[in-house]
């Protein structure tokens, strides 16, 4: 048992990140334990709903590159002229989205403050990610290549010399600047990633070899990209929306300290999260784009929950019995109610790994019909259940909707792939 643990490819890879992810997971405690202090609830209520955007404009912008982008690195890895093809169709045809969707940003930046703060105050922000918004989509290429070529140490290293930076400017900008600072630090954080990676690209021209300028979009590439791109754009506008409404309903019907509570709940969730699937995308995807068979698919799901499940259990009673400790280090006092209603995070999070287990299948093989179907009937669900839930319990009851649309999402699942 012991030496097939060892020889556990997505065990190496889950220990071998949790290096980058220890370093995450003890900077974002201190981080979050900054904004508790400096910020209150309130400021944990307006970083979340920037983050919110953030993800979901990045999202838009780079429309599944990595997923679209690793299958057909596997499949023409041999053909170096024809990766070339490849890297140029995916750097120009992002290249292009991105520009568009920031010039987007910063036409609408007022409009966008309004609903995110209940102010135009903030709006540039706002115009300063939209004007980064490019240099973010081409990091995710640069990124995407080093994840095709499971160059996974470089990852890990890139990743922690990235969160170091980040934090420390975090730190220096909230003390300083408040709220302005914090949200400043969200935007600055992007950019100090995209220079980070640079330097490594301009390190390893070698992985970069047969990529030209000369060279342009091939439609057969741009169909693969279509497909990917319609599961990652259905995402990217519908998970971040649907938080964000709910969080504004949480502070509609009760309080922004309130919705700050739950983004706390959310942040915590993050840490150790951040650990199983930082690991997953770096070797499940690639590896189940290598497979060819439904028995071979079997082999691996096997692997998946004979290994990896049990160890993320372990990992969640840990968190449960030390929830305390860990909540008194990340949070003020303010944020004590987190305590009383982690575990329905903690639950829905289980499930949630669960699901990922086929979820990663369904992307990497482009089932753009399940693909649909269960992205919706997740997010439906936990706005649906959170607008029904929030004006009895708070904003504990869009933690309950969470746990119940998961369970929907893990038993649907299992139906499709009966």
């Amino acid at each position: 048992m012991l030496k097939s643990l060892k020889q556990n490819t997505l065990l190496k890879v889950v220990s071998f990140n949790s290096i980058s992810v220890a370093v995450s997971f003890v900077l974002g405690i201190f981080a979050t334990k900054i904004v508790s202090v400096y910020l209150g609830t309130s400021g944990m209520a307006l970083l979340g709903s920037f983050r919110n955007f953030t993800a979901m404009m990045k999202s838009v912008a780079i429309l599944g590159i990595n997923n679209s982008f690793i299958k057909l690195f596997v499949e023409n890895k041999d053909d170096k002229e024809e990766l070339g093809v490849i890297y140029a169709t995916f750097f120009w045809f992002f290249l292009i989205i991105s520009t568009v969707l920031g010039l987007f940003t910063l036409v609408f930046a007022n409009g966008i403050s309004e609903f995110l703060f209940f102010t135009n105050s903030f709006a540039n922000h706002i115009r300063f990610f939209g004007l980064l918004l490019p240099l973010i989509v081409i990091n995710t290429f640069w990124m995407a290549i080093y994840n095709a070529l499971e160059k996974y140490k470089k990852i890990v290293i890139l990743q922690i010399i990235s969160n170091v930076l980040i934090f420390g400017f975090t730190a220096f900008l909230i003390v300083n600047k408040a709220i302005n600072g914090g949200l400043l630090a969200v935007v600055l954080g992007e950019l100090l990633m995209v220079l980070v990676t640079f330097a490594f690209v301009l390190k390893d021209k070698s992985y970069y070899f047969t990529f030209s300028f000369q060279k342009i979009l091939k439609k057969k590439y741009l169909n693969v990209i279509k497909k990917f791109s319609s599961m990652a754009l259905l995402s990217a506008v519908i998970a971040p929306a649907t938080l964000m409404l709910i969080r504004n309903f949480i502070i509609e019907t009760h309080s922004i300290q309130e919705a700050g509570i739950w983004d706390a709940t959310n942040k915590f969730s993050s840490f150790y999260m951040l650990v199983f699937s930082s690991g997953l995308s770096l070797y499940y995807m690639p590896k189940l784009a290598s497979l060819t068979t439904d028995e071979a698919f079997k082999v691996e799901l096997k692997s998946y929950f004979k290994v990896f499940v049990p160890l993320f259990l372990t990992a969640l009673v840990a968190v449960y019995l030390f929830k305390g400790i860990i909540l008194d280090i990340a949070f003020t006092a303010a944020f004590s109610k987190v305590n009383e209603v982690l575990i329905w995070q903690l639950l829905g999070d289980f499930l949630r790994i669960m699901t990922l287990a086929f979820g990663y299948q369904i992307v990497v093989k482009a089932y753009i019909k399940k693909y649909f179907i269960l992205e919706i009937v997740f997010n439906a669900s936990y706005l649906l259940l959170s607008f029904y839930l929030v004006p009895l319990f708070s904003f504990e009851g869009a933690l309950q909707a969470y746990f119940c649309a998961n369970l929907i999402l893990f038993i649907l699942i299992l139906w499709m792939f009966r």
